[in-house]
């Protein structure tokens, strides 16, 4: 008798949400142009960028400004032409800036004037949503406040600044409906000063930040220990929000959502992404905000408010991090292009591409996400509607599970009944996705999952 009611409450589950899903597809569509995109990236642009940037000599934040051929002065002002090169091919579409602020601190002993490098993609029909790609442009030696000897920097970060380089040119002449920005900075060594520069940025111009990849250590794919992987990348997301208040945190604690946040639903988009069109490569996700006591840019993104991860390669060679150049006991030291995987670069660049592009030209996550269910054997998702979305899907795994396990297409309303699913044995969510397929990252209920920013409450300075 049981088989046969839980049948029929299939059977009316699925004719309820007929009407309101005809319009979407069951799952989520294939875009060609984003599988194009996964061999987009040109290892020969990738090359050039990281050579001119090492030929700088020294990038450290502390270093000259003036001359034209050595310092951070002479690499800022090369990665600005670059990025109006690449305008100039657009017709204009880049609009570059280069917000700067000084700052003094433990590793700035003196007042110092950090700048970033800035090209913006005015989103076509929601300009003021915003998808940020990062990496650092300064470079340092063992001394972190050696600001005199070569510090070629090619992986750490000449890589980063590359990908976002090459991703700035492959989505010059495409369409987005949403604002990219792609921005190399600087004083990230010194203590992720140009990170809070362009978080603070972002703040003053009311950008609504949904996501930020910062792109720092990207472009090796052999370890220090040997082994040798170029088929897989890191992706570190914090799993609960750093800004959220006692409150928030004791609702957390009790209904779920420390591996929910915005941060970490962004992570699970990108492992999807790469599954879905990039088959020689995939995401590892890493549940924790950076590598084991190191930080990064993504930092300063995540204390303001908005959703950001870090993306770097699947193994590290510390021989070249952080290293004077030197040979010692047969180990060759320093950061040298010599240390580059260009393929695997590319493979990188690409997910960060397509994950910018897909992200673009979907909805704005949905708002206002809640859930109900107490005492009941069916589970209640409401949430906000969002400009630009045809209908929504709601998700649900185990509490255990990593990915989300199930979605269904509800159309385009603002609540949704999952019958005989008990809100106590899963998490659950809902995305937004718009007439032609493009899906944004799966909301979780309440303050933990939601994409919405909330100030900062104080957060401890990392830095």
């Amino acid at each position: 008798m049981r088989r046969i009611l839980s049948a029929w409450c299939w059977v009316a589950l699925c004719a309820s949400l007929s009407a309101h899903a005809a319009e979407l597809p069951a799952a989520p569509r294939e875009h060609p142009g984003l599988l194009a995109l996964g061999t987009a990236p040109s290892e020969a642009e990738l090359r050039a960028t990281i050579t001119a940037l090492v030929g700088f000599g020294t990038r450290h934040t502390l270093s000259d400004t003036k001359s034209a051929t050595r310092g951070i002065g002479a690499a800022r002002r090369w990665v600005q032409a670059r990025f109006a090169a690449i305008s100039h091919d657009c017709g204009g579409c880049l609009e570059v800036v280069t917000p700067a602020q000084t700052f003094t601190g433990k590793r700035i002993p003196q007042p110092t004037e950090v700048v970033d490098v800035v090209a913006i993609k005015r989103g076509s029909t929601d300009p003021q949503r915003v998808i940020v790609i990062t990496g650092h442009l300064d470079s340092r030696v063992s001394d972190v406040m050696n600001a005199r000897s070569d510090a070629p920097g090619a992986n750490d970060d000449a890589s980063g600044v590359a990908a976002l380089i090459e991703a700035a040119r492959l989505l010059s002449k495409q369409d987005n409906r949403a604002t990219l920005v792609f921005a190399a900075l600087s004083g990230e060594e010194q203590g992720l000063y140009g990170g809070k520069l362009l978080a603070d940025y972002a703040v003053a111009h009311g950008w609504q930040v949904e996501a930020a990849l910062n792109n720092d250590i990207v472009g090796n794919s052999r370890g220090e220990n040997g082994a040798i992987d170029n088929t897989v990348v890191r992706v570190f997301s914090e799993g609960t929000k750093s800004n959220e208040t006692p409150a928030q945190a004791a609702y957390r604690r009790y209904h779920g959502g420390e591996v929910d946040s915005p941060s970490r639903n962004l992570a699970r988009t990108m492992a999807q992404l790469a599954d879905r069109y990039l088959p020689d490569f995939r995401v590892r996700m890493v549940y924790r905000t950076d590598r084991y006591g190191r930080g990064g840019d993504q930092v300063p993104f995540i204390e303001a408010g908005y959703p950001a991860v870090r993306v770097t390669e699947a193994h590290e060679d510390y021989t070249h991090q952080h290293q004077d150049l030197r040979t010692q006991d047969g180990v060759r030291y320093g950061d040298t292009i010599a240390g580059i995987d260009f393929r695997y670069l590319a493979r990188v660049t690409a997910l960060n591409a397509i994950t910018m592009a897909a992200l673009s030209r979907a909805p704005a996550p949905p708002g206002g996400v809640g859930i109900h269910g107490a005492l009941a054997t069916d589970t209640t998702l409401d949430w906000r509607k969002v400009p630009g979305a045809a209908g929504y899907r709601v998700h649900w795994r185990d509490t255990t599970a990593p990915q989300w396990q199930h979605a269904r297409a509800v159309g385009d309303i603002d609540h949704a009944v999952l019958k005989d699913v008990v809100i106590d044995d899963g998490f659950f969510g809902v995305s937004s996705v718009s007439a032609d397929g493009y899906e944004s990252p799966v909301v979780f209920p309440g303050d933990a999952g939601s994409f919405e920013r909330s100030p900062p409450t104080g957060a401890d300075d990392k830095r």
